[in-house]
């Protein structure tokens, strides 16, 4: 069962993720803020880290680069509420979040899973080329 991080400040958004994110077969870990997400992350591997850039306590994005330079292929989703998220695509570590804005749908949720974990998936021929 793929193991989803869902850090984010608001109890009520969690728990609607955690919900949706349980009837599609994921195991979830939630986390009120950065510093718990980050210790969750240390913690035990996921599959999955969807992430609200405007934390009570830090910046998400701060957070997610700090995620991603311990896994760099780690499929992200950036939750928002207040922003467009465009400029995370500026960054080039952080160009393949998926971005994801508040208030969403679960059907867009799934989508943006779908879409994160094919984003960071590296190219079919890329593999085939490594083994030649």
């Amino acid at each position: 069962m793929p193991r989803v991080l869902v850090i984010d400040d608001q109890s009520d958004v969690r728990t609607m993720i955690s919900i949706v994110l349980r009837i599609n077969q994921f195991e979830i870990v939630e986390a009120a803020s950065a510093e718990a997400g980050l210790q969750a992350f240390e913690e035990g591997g996921f599959d999955l880290a969807i992430v609200d850039i405007f934390l009570q306590d830090s910046n998400g994005s701060d957070l997610i680069a700090t995620m991603r330079e311990r896994v760099p292929d780690l499929p992200v989703i950036a939750i928002s509420g207040m922003t467009a998220l465009d400029f995370l695509s500026k960054s080039p570590e952080l160009a393949d979040v998926v971005c994801l804005q508040k208030p969403f749908r679960p059907n867009d949720l799934t989508r943006a899973i779908a879409a994160a974990r094919q984003a960071t998936r590296p190219p079919v021929n890329a593999v085939a080329g490594a083994a030649s």
